[in-house]
């Protein structure tokens, strides 16, 4: 009976010490506030959270840390962009610069997770950065609706420079 005691002493130490450090460790890095979007290339992978994110009720009462990300790209690797599924449970815009003009584009509800975006567009030229948007409609003083984002989420490219 007493071994039987000590085994489950034991095991009830372990696992109030494992407990202890799970709960340390949850304290030490605590999940982020609002979503954050994943950009990948070439082995290189970047987590951004958002640049602003607004109430989608009321688009004054805003957060902006103004977080840009950044990424290193090359012209043979497209960047693979992952929303989380609070973004794309909604309607949402990729919006993608390059030197020559913008791509905007706009994904339904539930239809996306992923996006491989070029980094060279053959009538664009390079990719120099993309955001991701989530709209809504606001009504201005007149009764007009008009688009607006009620939160933003940006990446920067960082193009590798000409040898001297």
């Amino acid at each position: 009976m007493k071994r039987v005691l000590a085994v489950l002493a034991v095991v009830v130490v372990i696992a109030s010490a494992a407990t202890g450090v799970l709960i340390w460790r949850l304290a030490q890095h605590p999940p982020p506030k609002h979503p954050e979007i994943s950009a990948y290339t070439d082995g290189q992978l970047v987590r951004i959270g958002p640049y602003s994110y607004c109430d989608v009720v009321n688009l004054n009462d805003c957060e902006t840390p103004q977080t840009i990300g950044e990424l290193a790209v090359d012209g043979r690797h497209p960047v693979q962009l992952s929303v989380p599924s609070a973004i794309s449970d909604a309607p949402w815009l990729l919006g993608r610069t390059y030197e020559g003009s913008d791509v905007l584009e706009e994904f339904t509800p539930g239809s996306t997770l992923a996006v491989t975006i070029p980094t060279v567009d053959p009538h664009r030229g390079k990719l120099t950065g993309f955001v991701v948007q989530l709209p809504t409609i606001v009504v201005d003083q007149d009764g007009n609706e008009l688009p607006a984002w009620h939160a933003e989420w940006s990446v920067r490219t960082v193009w590798p420079q000409p040898a001297e």
